[in-house]
């Protein structure tokens, strides 16, 4: 059933000890649940086991007490009673023949110790370097913190094997892990033998993964994650120097974990990003070694894959972001089913669970992280209720996703879709520059309802309370999504802003749909995601002079979730636009709008001869409204529910509207549970005394 193109990618492949039995290799990634929600993060794991992946990691797993990154949330190894809730994510890991991997993260400079209160160490004194610019510094370690860190890793590195664990990563990547700390004279100024030289530099990696091999190796992998370049200068661990350290050591772990400097460049956004877009720094390196070595780079397509391998560029293809939105995906290339996967849009709506210490959620895959929670599977449906089938009214991402999953429980469902093309907020989005992946959100679904007998899809159908209830459908889906308001009001403005009647305004939906400005445009972003700053793009992309106001200390503030906000900042400055922080638009008047300061209130005005205000959404609910005002009406009709989602609901995230479509088709004709809590949580223990 297989393409014998893709047969390469199915070889298997010793790591030291071990042997993965292909080439999909889950590098360790972070989920929000941590040490908080042991189960689900199991659960998930567990389901990429089911999906074929060889080798599947643990996130970065914290392995002493006197480094902790809080308020994140990750796991922890810090004492034997940790052990019981990592063995049960081993154990899911390898019940598909999968190799079972924790990454061991010791993060020195960037570790508050917020909750332990312990003092951090790192290899020189300096300031904590965190996403939140914590007043803390770190100690320089002396000898004998080597020696006890050594030590430390050494006991990690035993309780994981008593964990059931095959692999070991030793994370020294993305400005994370002890082991770039020392490597980078950015963070190691020593001037003992742990400093200077790139071999004295070297030697902390050298010491601990021989203290490993000698307590653990013979029967677990020892890798190292090491960061390709710091891109940070004469002072970063740059790629040539990268290179060095390999050829130096060459034997040194039983595979080379190949990761970007930093997290922004190593997980950046589609937006910025191409597939494969760390080829460049990683090809040649596998010459230096005989050890294996694996790379990211947010692979979705089995050619590139495939082409990877076979050019000698990696040993592994790893995979993140692209095994959270299809944990089956080694599977559907096994198994001949190409189509079939759900391919990574790029979003990074995933890295948001951990930057939020929420759960985490992923656009394409609205079951992530609800595995246990919620016992959703990627692949399969719970069985059809009572009730036949569904109307679904609106084709955007939460009515395909709500009719791609009704079809597989076995209604028979018709999609309703007011424009002449299905696809509603995206199809639009997806035209906005570095947007265009996006569009797999749509492309995904249009495809496997296509192939489902029971779903059938009309286009032009604006349809009103009277035909609805004509109809004779038993449950109607209301998915109508939202528009942009052009009144102001957001978070600045809770009721509608003074907006003089000569200017002309505009809203995202009209430029979506062809409606541009010209001349000089201020863009008001109160929404704060990434719209504001892809459509000031866009404007000054068409010639248009733009200035972005926002009340903000940050261009597409909530973006720093995703990695991107810097990326924005720099393409804005790039294509001209002017960036005005910490302002808002206070009103809009015939030749100008009047900006104030979000602290001092003080006013001025910006010429201008156009408005695009990104405030906030009203959902699309007059049929929906106009249907429940007519209740009494539905027995006749034949109509057993009527429900809301989405966008049309509440505005939110594409992600959101995925999540809403398929919470609806997985609960249509399900008892009501009343008040009783929608899914599984874990709570912690009272201590006995």
């Amino acid at each position: 059933m297989r393409d014998p193109r893709y047969d390469i990618l199915f070889q298997p492949m010793a790591i030291g000890p071990v042997t993965a039995k292909n080439r999909f290799f889950q590098v360790p990634h972070c989920n929000g649940g941590g040490y908080r929600d042991p189960s689900a993060a199991a659960a998930m794991r567990g389901i990429k086991a089911e999906g074929g992946w060889g080798v599947i990691f643990t996130e970065q797993t914290e392995m002493h007490h006197t480094s902790e990154i809080t308020p994140f949330i990750e796991l922890r190894l810090w004492e034997d009673q940790d052990i019981p809730a990592l063995r049960k994510m081993s154990e899911r890991m390898k019940s598909h023949g999968g190799l079972a991997g924790i990454q061991l993260a010791y993060s020195g400079i960037n570790g508050p110790n917020l909750y332990t209160k312990e003092v951090p160490l790192a290899p020189t004194a300096l300031p904590i370097r965190t996403f939140t610019n914590d007043p803390v510094q770190a100690r320089a370690m002396d000898k004998t913190d080597i020696k006890n860190l050594r030590r430390w890793f050494v006991n990690a590195a035993i309780r994981s094997k008593v964990a059931g664990f095959d692999l070991i990563c030793l994370y020294g990547a993305h400005g994370f892990g002890i082991f770039q700390h020392f490597l980078s004279r950015a963070t190691n100024q020593r001037s003992d033998e742990y400093g200077g030289s790139l071999e004295n530099r070297s030697r902390f990696a050298r010491e601990v993964i021989n203290d490993m091999r000698d307590a653990v190796g013979d029967t677990i992998g020892l890798t190292l994650r090491v960061s390709l370049d710091e891109t940070i200068g004469e002072l970063g661990f740059s790629n040539a120097e990268l290179r060095d350290f390999v050829e130096m050591n060459r034997d040194l772990p039983d595979l080379w974990d190949l990761a970007q400097g930093s997290w922004e460049d190593c997980s950046g956004p589609s937006r910025f990003k191409e597939e494969a877009a760390q080829e460049a720094l990683v090809k040649g390196i596998r010459d230096l070694s005989d050890k294996p070595v694996v790379g990211v780079g947010r692979f979705t397509s089995p050619d590139v894959m495939a082409r990877m391998i076979r050019q000698g560029t990696l040993d592994f293809i790893g995979c993140a972001r692209p095994s959270i939105a299809d944990p089956f995906l080694p599977k559907k290339i096994e198994e001949g089913r190409i189509e079939d996967i759900r391919e990574c849009i790029g979003c990074n709506i995933c890295i948001t669970g951990d930057m939020t210490q929420s759960i985490s959620r992923c656009t394409q895959n609205p079951t992530f992280m609800e595995e246990w929670r919620k016992g959703w599977h990627p692949e399969t449906m719970n069985a059809k209720g009572d009730s036949q089938n569904v109307l679904i009214i609106g084709s955007g991402p939460a009515g395909l996703e709500a009719a791609r999953a009704l079809s597989l429980r076995g209604y028979d469902v018709a999609i309703a879709e007011a424009r002449t093309e299905i696809g509603g907020r995206v199809t639009r989005e997806r035209l906005l520059p570095g947007l265009s992946a996006w569009g797999r959100v749509v492309d995904y679904r249009q495809y496997q309802i296509s192939q489902r007998p029971n779903v059938e899809t009309y286009l032009d159908s604006d349809l009103n309370a009277d035909q609805i209830l004509e109809f004779g459908f038993q449950n109607i889906c209301i998915a109508t999504g939202s528009k942009w308001r052009a009144d102001g009001v957001s978070r600045q403005h809770v009721v509608p802003m003074s907006i003089n009647a000569a200017m002309l305004v505009y809203t995202p939906d009209d430029i979506m749909t062809g409606k541009l400005p010209t001349g000089r445009v201020v863009v008001y972003d109160d929404d704060h995601y990434y719209m504001g700053g892809v459509l000031a793009e866009l404007l000054a992309q068409k010639g248009c002079d733009v200035t972005l106001v926002t009340p903000s200390p940050y261009v597409s503030d909530w973006t720093r979730n995703t990695l991107e906000q810097a990326a924005i900042h720099v393409r804005l400055i790039e294509v001209g636009v002017k960036i005005v922080l910490n302002r808002g638009v206070s009103a809009i008047l015939a030749d100008s709008v009047e900006t104030n300061c979000t602290y001092t209130d003080r006013r001025e005005q910006t010429p201008c001869d156009a408005v695009v205000i990104v405030a906030s959404r009203v959902g699309n609910d007059v049929v929906y409204n106009a249907l429940m005002a007519r209740r009494l009406e539905w027995a006749d009709a034949g109509i057993l529910s009527v429900k809301l989602i989405g966008d049309a609901n509440a505005s939110g995230p594409i992600a959101w509207a995925t999540y809403a479509g398929h919470r609806y088709a997985r609960e249509l004709d399900l008892p009501d549970i009343g008040d009783a809590l929608p899914f599984r949580r874990e709570v912690t223990e009272l201590a006995l005394d």
